[in-house]
């Protein structure tokens, strides 16, 4: 079965919707019609028994009409436009008198209704009315019952009248009424159809392209904008993604570059033994570098895969002391550690990862700084948050390039220029490993007089 299109459903259940709105509004007006029509009729009927209960007796069984000309006036005499029907009964509801215009027709008494003045509708022959009661009285004692009655036949074919032009009404509004809401439906989402063809023309190869914001305040407006920020996104990515295999490429070639052209001499002609050395030693010196750069691309093509780490409670005083201690080995460098909390300082946080951070911060601490600078790890808390610092006093960073040096295989020219070993993946590392622990990675830094790496820790 074929589904319908989203303008016909939502014409449809809006359609659906109305429907029964319209329904109601039609019962209401029945009714109130209905209500209307019957009240006025009661009205004229209530008059009608105050008109006549003061003029009509029944003495000892004799009816006595104090205005004899009204009882026989035309409208209890002929059935006209609006007649009106008179009967008196006795208390067991036998008929004494009755108008004229009820022929050989009876009106229907009922005692119990006597009392409450109620009116009702009934059939008299083959006409319908609206019939009232009430008792009579003399002095005091009852004596017997007025039934009136009021011809509802007018006032039937105005309410069937009514009710059949609703009917009819009904199902001409809801056709309507759905072609109507298809065609505005139709026109309200033709901003998501342009919106789908212009994300269908999209591609890999115009990825710079955006989709038009027709109502920036609007939830049309809303979707495109989500839908542009998701292609930056994307275009952003792609373009690491190129970059990244670029940098890649050229950082894996240079070294293979040197290695060939080296070996290359060595097979030219005979060499010295010292020669032989020398060209090999600068052979495993490349070889060491492609191994580097491809160690720092596994590593960082392990923490792109997003897995979830574990974390552990761990106290960093100790936990610094000893990775301070262990670099300041391993380094052959002086590196400080320094306390500023007067309570040990514990945070939530993978272990391994952390030690990764560290270590690769403090390795760069070390390599863009003199050999007598000296190195300072600090941690504390700021606000009840636990903080740490890696400081040097070593080259600095541009501030045009603060932004920058997170990116994979980002040196600065200085840097290179001084051929200053790296791959430029270490910092990369530490971003996405501090973006899986829900650590905040920020920087500061004077050309010249060194820069300061802090982590700040989530609330444990």
């Amino acid at each position: 079965m074929k589904k319908l299109a989203y303008k016909e459903r939502i014409a449809g259940r809006l359609t659906l919707v109305t429907s029964g709105i319209i329904l109601v509004v039609f019962g209401i007006i029945y009714l109130v019609a209905n209500y209307t029509v019957v009240s006025n009729i009661d009205r004229e009927l209530g008059l009608e028994t105050d008109k006549h209960k003061d003029q009509i007796f029944l003495v000892n069984g004799d009816i006595r009409f104090l205005h004899m000309d009204e009882w026989q006036e035309m409208e209890h005499s002929q059935i006209q436009l609006n007649p009106i029907f008179i009967e008196i009964v006795d208390l067991e509801g036998k008929s004494m008198d009755r108008s004229p215009n009820l022929r050989e027709n009876h009106l229907s008494f009922s005692p119990e209704k006597s009392e409450q003045k109620e009116a009702v509708t009934l059939k008299i022959g083959a006409s319908e009315v609206r019939q009232m009661q009430i008792p009579l009285f003399n002095e005091g004692k009852h004596e017997g019952y007025l039934l009136l009655a009021k011809s509802f036949e007018d006032s039937r074919e105005l309410l069937n009248n009514l009710r059949n032009v609703l009917l009819i009404l009904y199902p001409g509004i809801l056709l309507s009424l759905f072609l109507t809401m298809r065609y505005l439906a139709g026109k309200s989402i033709e901003p998501i159809q342009e919106i789908i063809r212009k994300t269908n023309q999209i591609t890999q190869s115009n990825l710079n392209e955006r989709v038009p914001v027709a109502e920036p305040n609007d939830e049309i407006g809303q979707l495109t904008r989500s839908i542009n920020e998701l292609l930056e996104r994307l275009e952003s990515a792609l373009n690491r993604e190129k970059q990244f295999t670029s940098d890649a490429s050229h950082e894996l070639r240079t070294p293979l570059s040197v290695l060939r052209g080296t070996l290359e001499v060595l097979i030219r002609k005979p060499r010295t033994s010292e020669e032989y050395v020398e060209k090999i030693k600068a052979s495993f010196a490349s070889i060491d570098r492609m191994s580097a750069t491809i160690d720092q691309l596994l590593a960082l093509a392990r923490e792109e895969k997003g897995k979830n780490l574990i974390k552990e409670e761990l106290e960093l005083i100790t936990f610094l002391e000893e990775i301070t201690d262990q670099s300041a080995k391993d380094l052959h460098r002086k590196i400080s550690f320094r306390c500023e909390s007067g309570v040990p300082v514990f945070v939530k946080a993978n272990e391994k990862s952390l030690q990764m951070i560290l270590s690769n911060l403090i390795q760069n601490a070390v390599k863009y700084s003199g050999t007598q600078s000296e190195i300072l790890v600090k941690t504390g808390l700021q606000e009840g948050l636990p903080y740490i610092e890696i400081c040097d006093e070593g080259m600095g960073i541009s501030p045009e390039h603060l932004e920058k040096i997170f990116d994979p295989f980002f040196r600065e020219k200085e840097v290179v220029d001084r051929s200053i070993a790296g791959t430029g993946l270490g910092l990369a590392i530490v971003k996405k490993l501090a973006l899986e622990s829900g650590i905040k990675i920020s920087v500061s830094s004077k050309k010249g007089k060194g820069s300061v790496f802090r982590l700040d820790f989530p609330l444990s």
